[in-house]
């Protein structure tokens, strides 16, 4: 049976990784843009990351640019965006497509494991985030509008 052990991913350094590398930990995968209304999220995310890092959790942002085109910039300007403006810890990998023909097959598999309800399968924006649990199978699927601060329960609970 498939999990996101499975898949592998280039982070925002060009380097292939495997997802297996996070086996046994609990993992919160999220779309994330620079220039989208949710972009101020990556203060929650992070301080998520901070605070169940100890405890097995590890967030995962995955750029994309299919929405509104507002992650524009390249590896070096997103690396450095987080960096600067968030002080973003958690990895964060290379920008991808989370939709479509070119749609990263991580991406392919969440949106198979969890739909998005009504509106289809799709990511209907960016910061759609995804709660992976120990054994790397999908829990549950959150919408943008979802608040990293919500989920902080969600975590403690799945802990």
């Amino acid at each position: 049976m498939t999990t996101v052990y499975d898949f592998t991913a280039r982070d925002i350094d060009g380097n292939e990784r495997s997802l297996l590398e996070f086996r046994g930990k609990l993992l919160l995968i999220v779309n994330v843009a620079s220039q989208c209304g949710f972009t101020p999220q990556y203060k929650g995310l992070e301080e998520l990351h901070r605070k169940y890092a100890d405890k097995g959790v590890e967030v995962l942002g995955f750029p994309c640019n299919q929405f509104g085109k507002q992650e524009p910039g390249d590896a070096a300007e997103i690396k450095d965006f987080c960096s600067t403006m968030y002080d973003v810890t958690f990895p964060v990998f290379a920008k991808i497509d989370v939709n479509g023909a070119q749609a990263h097959p991580l991406y392919n598999y969440l949106t198979r494991e969890k739909g998005g309800g009504l509106l289809g399968r799709g990511i209907k924006w960016n910061f759609t985030k995804f709660l992976i649990g120990r054994d790397g199978h999908v829990l549950g699927r959150f919408a943008p509008t979802f608040t990293p601060e919500q989920l902080d329960g969600v975590i403690a609970r799945a802990l």
